[in-house]
């Protein structure tokens, strides 16, 4: 398998993962809120598989999850629970990716 698909297949399982919360809480746009978020996730997930650095995967995921996570927790104002799903997931799928 690819670097191509499994990060498609990390990106999706992230972004889902990232939504189930999200339909027991209120939003005034539910459905923009999940979308923006499944996007977002889904790019950290893709990313970390097609991305070369020289540092060990799982930084490598840190990093690429808590930086992509920052405009979302900037705008929303929802800094630790973004950032922290942002690393946290970010370093999931770095260790996953080889």
């Amino acid at each position: 398998m690819n670097n191509i698909l499994k990060g498609l297949i990390a990106g999706t399982i992230f972004g889902l993962v990232s939504i189930i919360p999200m339909f027991f809480m209120t939003f005034e746009d539910k459905t923009r809120a999940m979308c923006a978020s499944f996007i977002s996730r889904f790019a950290i997930g893709f990313i970390i598989f097609n991305l070369e650095l020289p540092i060990p995967n799982w930084l490598k995921g840190g990093l690429v999850g808590l930086v992509l996570s920052i405009p979302d927790a900037l705008v929303t104002k929802q800094y630790a629970p973004i950032l922290g799903l942002g690393l946290i997931g970010g370093i999931v799928c770095g260790i996953f990716a080889k």
